[in-house]
């Protein structure tokens, strides 16, 4: 399994989900952004959040 990639803080706190316009949580260990609301995961490639809804995985 490789490292997941280093994320700007600061840039995670400015961005909010796609989908609600609620809170993201920050999942380190799995490389992704959580919103609870959408029940949404959104990846993080390469240090890049990919915010659409099309590539985010359902949570269960």
């Amino acid at each position: 399994m490789s490292r997941p990639s280093v994320v700007d803080r600061k840039m995670l706190e400015a961005l909010v989900c796609p989908v609600t316009q609620g809170t993201l949580s920050y999942d380190a260990d799995a490389g992704e952004l959580i919103s609870r609301a959408a029940g949404l995961a959104f990846p993080i490639r390469n240090g890049i959040p990919i915010m659409l809804e099309d590539e985010a995985r359902k949570l269960d």
